[in-house]
């Protein structure tokens, strides 16, 4: 291409971008992000085809001064770890919230399989969670403590390793991105039908309500991040498939980064699980209104930070960028 065909072809973003970034124009950011990656772009092509020209020039005096308009007055927090969780995570996972359905509805889709298979066959609950389990907790049905396999093992012991594997399930759910979202769409899908054999086997046996009691104690939480880090999958397994104006490698690059901090926040929550299903869910017996209240704050605590919070935020930003 003529470099003055580039110039008539590109123009007008340019000149846009460079009222952006002098505060003589406002954009929304998600279209002045787009802008900046398209004058990289440009950069890249012009320095390959147009070395020495005035159009090379201009376009690296503009990189110039978007990058110190970005980075030249940064500062760092004192409390970095604070402002991550605080305002830098949520205003990240905004943009993912489509995503995050996504990898919910799977969930909830497997779950409904797995309810529905249960029902229609009774040697599906087996094949699921294997004949041991079924047997122990059927014996503990007849006993009249059907969720009683939550009181074995010393509390400090059940903490840490329900932790543990919780997180191992988070990042084995991440990781599995790696060979595209079907990856991850496996990991949600054979856990969401393990849930509804799981909780449709209590149904069959009259105890669910005793049964949902006390495994969504914990389980309101431990099943929300599991969702929330099959998401951080998604996100790296469409960064692969959907690059957009990426490069593959660079798309894939981003994804592994992005869906990388969306795991890591899982983490604190995997551990409230885990506090909860160590100390907490063997008292099975407590009150109806207690147990409850937990399930409810819980719920509360993980729609409260990844869904409502991030949108409170992005229209927070929002007035304070346009005023209105």
């Amino acid at each position: 291409m003529r470099e003055a065909a580039f110039v008539r072809q590109n123009k007008e973003k340019w000149i846009a971008f460079e009222k952006a970034i002098t505060n003589k124009l406002q954009l929304h950011p998600d279209r002045l992000a787009t802008y900046y990656i398209q004058l990289t772009n440009d950069l890249s092509y012009a320095q390959t085809y147009y070395p020495e020209s005035k159009t090379l020039a201009y376009l690296n005096s503009l990189a110039s001064q978007a990058h110190q308009k970005i980075y030249g007055n940064k500062k760092e927090s004192k409390n970095r770890v604070l402002s991550f969780w605080k305002t830098e995570f949520p205003n990240f996972f905004y943009q993912y919230h489509k995503t995050l359905l996504y990898a919910f509805i799977i969930f909830v889709t497997a779950s409904a399989i797995g309810s529905i298979s249960a029902l229609h066959d009774a040697s599906f609950v087996r094949l699921i969670l294997g004949d041991a389990y079924v047997n122990e907790t059927i014996a503990n049905i007849e006993k009249g403590e059907p969720t009683a396999i939550y009181k074995s093992g010393s509390m400090v012991g059940s903490f840490l390793g329900i932790t543990i594997n919780n997180i191992r399930v988070a990042f084995l759910a991440y990781a599995f991105g790696v060979i595209t979202s079907i990856g991850t769409g496996y990991i949600l899908f054979s856990n969401g039908i393990m849930l509804g054999a799981f909780m449709t086997f209590f149904y069959t046996k009259g105890v669910l309500f005793e049964a949902s009691k006390s495994v969504w104690l914990h389980g309101t939480i431990e099943i929300s991040v599991i969702i929330i880090a099959g998401c951080a999958g998604l996100v790296m397994g469409n960064s692969i498939l959907f690059p957009g104006t990426y490069s593959r490698r660079v798309s894939f690059m981003k994804g592994a980064k992005d869906g990388l901090k969306i795991v890591v926040s899982t983490i604190p929550f995997f551990i409230i699980a885990g506090f909860i299903e160590g100390f907490i869910t063997r008292y099975a017996n407590m009150p109806v209104g207690l147990a409850l209240f937990i399930i409810f704050a819980s719920l509360s605590l993980i729609l409260f930070y990844y869904i409502f919070y991030p949108i409170y935020l992005k229209r927070k930003n929002a007035t304070k960028l346009y005023g209105t």
